[in-house]
Order: structure tokens, then C-alpha cells, then sequence
């Protein structure tokens, strides 16, 4: 089957070559790298919309802050009068983005085994004891110490100064993907696991406040949950909140049969201390998940690592829900290096058929005198770069892809899901 389709590609690579008269440069990048084909205009995609406005356009403009949220926050700050609040919110920041995963078990094991081998090939055999006490002062100064954080009232503030804004930013990014691709979608429950500053709450009120009704903030920091209670109030205890149904607790809700139709983990899986209990959080968010789980990390190497695992978790393994037993399908992967550094995944579950299948640009575009490079992910999972330009392939295409940015979805149909000609069944001679 694999084979078939390889000589049915092959053969549209020919074609393009023959009909368009590709450039030197070009017929090479068309046949080591596989190219788009096609602008997708089944549905008339641009309709009178200029280029610049195409569906496949996912960025967002500057978020700022909804003013209530932003005014409470000011007045918790002025109450407070902490001294160096600069200093510690700085603190607090680099120390967030340097942090790395906790190192597991099994591989201090084997680092211990290797680093041992090593001391005994350069030393006496008899001073073993000596050579377990090396192999231990080794591994303290070499091994990433990782540790949790507890978030005490004081903590919870200088959190709340340094990272509000950018949770807000990043968390909306992600409901803008589902709200933009499926504005049909109007959930009425969200779960927010490690609700911290009750960001998520505020930036799913603003996507579809007008159709949620409950919103459930969990996380294990009492006094995290006191300060989001008290954003919610103005930055009172006593005060109505800005968004009603919101219900605050410490613990994951118990019973199976409890399902939201929006499951969200921000910045809160690189809060636990093993691979383990990422893998039951994650399997358990989504046993929770009715129609879409996101999952936001820091954009760096560790943020990713951790989002890949629980994609893979979700996309390979056997969790399934009592009462929605479909598999799950990446809905949006997707990194934004703007001024909010974020990695995010959105699963949800049913067939990957019933989203939008265009390829994903995985990239900053690139840009060049009558071309563009793009990095696109597939809806096969293939990765490909392809080359793009309005001779080849049409004016539309190639302006679209001109005003596209990472994360933006391009408007194209890749070799793979084009119909069968007689020249593409043809067997190989």
C-alpha cells in the first residue's frame, strides 16, 4: 500500500515538472522534498476575504488583560507592600525558565552504574567503599536538583506578578485555535487542573462566557486559590465575583462519571516531581475530557518534552472514558516564540477526519525574492518543507502563504489526499 502511493506521488512530482517548467533550483527541492500541491478550493476558502485574512490564520493580535482582572491585581499588589517585589518577580521568573525535568530513578541508576565503571577502570579494586563515595559526590554536583514549589501567600503574589499576563496571553491563544476552527463548539463545563491565579477561568470567559456555566478550579495551594478567589472579587473576599459558576478545590473530583467538556492543564504539569504522576494526571484529565484537553508548558526544551509524552500517552494508549469510549487525535500542536514563549497541545477525541485537514506551519516563514519556504506539518504527521511560489502554484497560495505565520494553517491539499488519475495508476515501466 505504502509502495503504491509512493509511485502515484512520484508521478504528480513528474507532472508539475513538465507542465510549469520549474527552475533548476527548484526541480530539486520538488524532488528530494515533498511539496504542496493544490490550493484547497473546495469550499471557495477566501470568499471576498483579502489574503491576509484567510481561514487558516490562527494568530492572535496583543491580548491584554480584561481591566477587572487587571485592576484587582494592581490592588492585591498595592496591599501587599512587599519589599523587592521587582527582585523576587525576576527571581522567580528565571528560575522558571531554567527549570529543568526531575530526573528519574532509572536513569540516576544508570548514571551511577556508568559513572562507577568508569572510577574502576582508573583505580584500586580494593577501595571500593572510597569509590561508592566518589561515585555519590559525583552525581550531587552533577545531577539536576529539582525541586517543588510550595506556594505559601507570599509566593502566590509574586506568581501572580510575573506570570498572569502571559498565562492569560498563552491560554487564550489556545481557545482562539478551537473557537476560530469550531465556532459551532459551545462548551457549558471546563476544568482548570493547577488553576493557579485563575487565568484559564478568566480567558474562557472571555472566548464563551456566554455559554459556560460552571468552571472548576483545582489545585493543591490553599493559598492559590484564596488569591484567585479574591482576583474573581476585585481583589476583595467579600466582593460579587466577575465570573459566575466558578468553584474552587484541592482535589481532582473523585467519580469517573464526572466528565467537562473543556479539561485544561497550564504551566502545571512541570509542577509534579516523576514521569508517574505525569502519566496518572494526564490519564485521568483525560478520563475527564468530553470533547477537548489542553495542555500549555513554558516553551522551552522541557515544556515540550513533557507535552510530547502526553501526547503520545493520549494518542497511544489504552485510556479510554465510561462514557465517551472514541480515541482521542491531536487537535492543535503548536509553538508561539512572540513575547509570551509558550508550547501547547489540544486533544480531543473522535476521528482526526472531522477537524480541518489542512498542514500546520511549524516554522517562522521564510520569506525570499518570488518564493516562500514553509515547514509544514501534515495530517498524515509527516513533516515536509516545501517551496512555494505563484508560478508553480498559483497567485492565491502563494500570497496566503506570504502573510502566514508559525502556528497558521495553510490552505493547501498535499499530494496524499489527491484522487487517483489513470496517468497516477499507472504501474511503473
Amino acid at each position: 500500500m505504502a509502495a503504491a502511493g509512493g509511485s502515484r506521488y512520484l508521478l504528480t512530482i513528474g507532472r508539475w515538472r513538465r507542465s510549469f517548467g520549474i527552475a533548476p533550483q527548484f526541480r530539486a527541492l520538488a524532488a528530494l522534498v515533498p511539496g504542496v500541491s493544490h490550493v484547497d478550493n473546495k469550499s471557495d476558502f477566501l470568499g471576498k476575504r483579502p489574503h491576509r485574512r484567510h481561514p487558516g490564520i490562527l494568530q492572535l493580535s496583543c491580548v491584554r488583560l480584561p481591566q477587572a482582572l487587571a485592576d484587582a491585581a494592581q490592588l492585591l499588589l498595592l496591599e501587599s507592600a512587599m519589599p523587592n517585589m521587582e527582585k523576587q518577580v525576576q527571581a522567580l521568573t528565571n528560575y522558571l525558565w531554567s527549570r529543568h525535568l526531575p530526573v528519574e530513578p532509572e536513569e540516576l541508576q544508570i548514571r551511577a552504574v556508568l559513572l562507577e565503571k568508569k572510577i574502576l577502570e582508573n583505580a584500586d579494586s580494593c577501595q571500593t567503599e572510597k569509590h561508592h563515595e566518589e561515585v555519590l559526590r559525583t552525581l550531587r554536583r552533577t545531577t539536576y536538583h529539582w525541586q517543588e514549589l510550595s506556594y505559601n501567600e507570599g509566593l502566590s503574589l509574586v506568581y501572580m506578578a510575573a506570570r498572569l499576563d502571559g498565562g492569560f496571553a498563552a491560554v487564550s491563544r489556545a481557545f482562539h485555535e478551537i473557537q476560530a476552527r469550531l465556532p459551532e463548539f459551545q462548551p457549558q463545563t471546563l476544568m482548570d487542573f493547577g488553576s493557579g491565579t485563575g487565568s484559564v477561568t478568566w480567558a474562557a470567559h472571555s472566548t464563551w462566557g456566554q455559554s459556560l456555566r460552571e468552571y472548576m478550579c483545582v489545585d493543591s495551594s490553599a493559598a492559590m486559590l484564596e488569591l484567585a478567589e479574591k482576583l474573581l472579587k476585585g481583589g476583595s473576599g467579600s466582593g460579587m465575583p466577575c465570573v459566575p459558576g466558578v468553584f474552587f478545590r484541592q482535589f481532582l473530583p473523585v467519580s469517573p462519571k464526572v466528565q467537562f467538556d473543556v479539561v485544561v492543564a497550564a504551566f502545571s504539569l512541570s509542577e509534579l516531581p516523576s514521569k508517574a504522576d505525569r502519566t496518572d494526571v494526564v490519564q485521568t484529565l483525560w478520563r475527564k475530557t468530553g470533547h477537548f484537553l489542553v495542555l500549555v508548558e513554558n516553551g522551552t526544551k522541557a515544556g515540550h518534552s513533557l507535552l510530547m509524552d502526553a501526547r503520545n500517552l493520549v494518542l497511544n494508549g489504552k485510556e479510554k472514558s465510561p462514557l465517551d469510549p472514541r480515541p482521542g487525535f491531536v487537535f492543535a500542536p503548536n509553538k508561539k516564540p512572540k513575547e509570551e514563549k509558550f508550547s501547547m497541545v489540544i486533544l480531543t477525541r473522535g476521528s482526526p477526519e472531522e477537524a480541518n485537514r489542512w498542514p500546520r506551519i511549524t516554522q517562522p516563514v521564510l520569506k525570499r525574492p518570488r518564493h516562500v519556504h514553509c515547514h509544514l506539518c501534515c495530517p498524515d504527521g509527516h513533516m515536509q518543507h516545501s517551496v512555494i511560489t505563484a508560478r508553480r502554484h498559483g497567485r492565491d497560495l502563494y500570497r496566503c502563504a506570504r502573510v502566514s505565520s508559525w502556528g497558521d494553517l495553510l490552505p493547501v491539499i498535499t499530494p496524499s489526499e489527491l484522487p487517483p488519475s489513470p496517468a497516477q495508476d499507472a504501474p511503473e515501466s
